[in-house]
């Protein structure tokens, strides 16, 4: 057989592998975009000058394309950024890639071991000057330089396979929530009363999501995502270790899936406003632990998904993307420091076949994002923290009522987080009907399961549905 043949073939094989509705192309890259050691970090406050360098802070990207549309999901190593900025990033990688701007979502795993990279407020202004107390100027500017570098370099010389998209969602108990609330309903914030931690009761998100693309010929793992919902500060130790540069446990994530599986990996944190790693603040054995423990499930879910392909990976792997803006008043004290009574929001939703993630602007509790959850029409949402402004904490009604840190520092009313989440669901259910016209159909716009079987286990929905077709 000579190389013109063999060229040929490998052609048509390409194409067949494309044709593949179960199929999509992907690329995907990592950048470092670690500060210097010596930069004040967004930790705790504004005045933590970095003493020494514990890992690399990073961006990690992926682009899918389903032949028709393309999405991109950025994730940052970096606490939150500000609506402007991300605006910006959104708009120049869509014109980078050709894709409309709601289709590349911008999310930090909110690390606290990374610059300044958000607007603070202090006193009664806010500061955009690059000084102890506002934004890192500098590290802004070779932010922007190095995310559209990587993203110019993932167009001009990315490597896009042919892949397979699987998911897979379990319960991980490495998190908690840090507020104790009492029978009275009064709120104790229990990072200030570690002895507490014990009888700990509030709600908790445990959902480890995972999403893994596979190479369409070999099925072996090409890149994972993983989401939970815990804020990334177990290495943030007293003293020293609360002045590091680090990913803190994402970054082990990361490391561990893509030393055991040759994957590499990204992280996306959820809902988090309100829990917090297990065996939080207590340096780098705690970050390792909590992060190669949910990298530990993220490999079992690759298994899975792999042994149960018919259940697990996604048929249909359409993308898109769509951002859908809501409004909400400001508390008084935010009236006078924003000099508005409005503000107007975004929430993003970008989806892969079966699979969404939910953008939302600030640090939302893990209550609200359970709420955006439980109203999706997608089989799993996961939730993509601070990834369209940093507008400080989201909680809920209920939260103000019992105080406590999270509701103290929210800048608008919390009676319209309601709106943030109905936001959210209206926005999923016009995404996935714009994808998956065929199926929005019937009262509730969406594939009507009510009579499947009460045990529904092995093979699950699709098998049932193809032998019900061969009848």
């Amino acid at each position: 057989m000579n190389k013109w043949t063999l060229l040929a073939l490998s052609a048509v094989g390409a194409l067949m592998a494309e044709a593949d509705p179960g199929t999509v192309r992907a690329a995907w890259f990592r950048k470092d975009i670690s500060c210097e050691v010596g930069t004040r970090l967004a930790g705790y406050g504004t005045n933590d000058v970095s003493v020494a360098k514990l890992d690399d802070l990073e961006i990690n990207g992926v682009c899918v394309d389903d032949g028709k549309d393309k999405v991109l999901l950025m994730s940052f190593d970096l606490l939150g950024m500000d609506k402007i900025t991300i605006q910006k990033m959104r708009a120049m990688a869509a014109e980078t890639m050709g894709m409309p701007a709601a289709n590349v979502m911008v999310t930090c795993t909110h690390t606290h071991g990374g610059p300044h990279t958000r607007m603070h407020g202090w006193g009664d202004k806010f500061r955009y000057a690059g000084d102890s107390k506002g934004l890192d100027v500098r590290y802004l500017d070779f932010l922007d330089n190095a995310t559209a570098e990587a993203v110019r370099d993932l167009k001009e010389r990315g490597e896009w396979r042919t892949v397979k998209v699987g998911f897979f969602s379990t319960q991980c108990d490495e998190n908690r929530n840090r507020r104790y609330t009492t029978a009275d309903n009064c709120a104790s914030f229990i990072a200030y009363r570690r002895t507490l931690h014990g009888i700990a009761t509030g709600i908790a998100d445990k959902e480890l999501g995972t999403i893994a693309f596979f190479d369409s010929k070999t099925g072996i793992p090409l890149y994972v995502i993983g989401n939970y919902a815990a804020h990334p500060l177990a290495s943030h130790s007293p003293g020293r270790g609360g002045r590091r540069i680090t990913s803190d446990f994402p970054g082990y994530y990361r490391r561990y899936v893509e030393s055991e599986t040759g994957a590499q990996a990204m992280f996306v944190s959820g809902a988090c406003g309100d829990l917090v790693p297990k065996d939080d603040e207590l340096g780098v054995r705690g970050a390792r632990k909590v992060g190669e423990n949910l990298a530990m499930a993220s490999v079992a879910a690759i298994i899975d998904i792999q042994r149960n392909a018919g259940r697990f990976m996604v048929q249909n792997p359409r993308v898109g993307g769509k951002v859908a803006t809501f409004e909400s008043s400001l508390r008084k004290k935010w009236r006078g420091i924003l000099g508005r009574d409005k503000e107007t929001q975004e929430i993003q939703c970008i989806s892969i076949g079966d699979v969404a993630f939910v953008g939302v602007p600030g640090e939302l509790v893990n209550e609200l994002g359970l709420e955006i959850k439980w109203h999706s029409p997608y089989k799993r949402t996961f939730i993509a923290y601070c990834s369209t402004d940093y507008f400080g904490y989201i909680a809920t009604e209920n939260q103000v009522a019992a105080g406590g840190y999270e509701p103290q520092l929210q800048r608008f009313a919390s009676r319209d987080t309601l709106r943030l989440v109905e936001t959210a669901r209206d926005a999923l259910f016009d995404l996935r009907g714009r994808l998956f016209p065929e199926d929005n159909v019937g009262e509730d716009g969406y594939p009507d399961n009510l009579s499947l079987p009460l045990l529904n286990l092995p093979g699950g929905v699709i098998e049932r549905k193809l032998s019900q077709q061969k009848r």
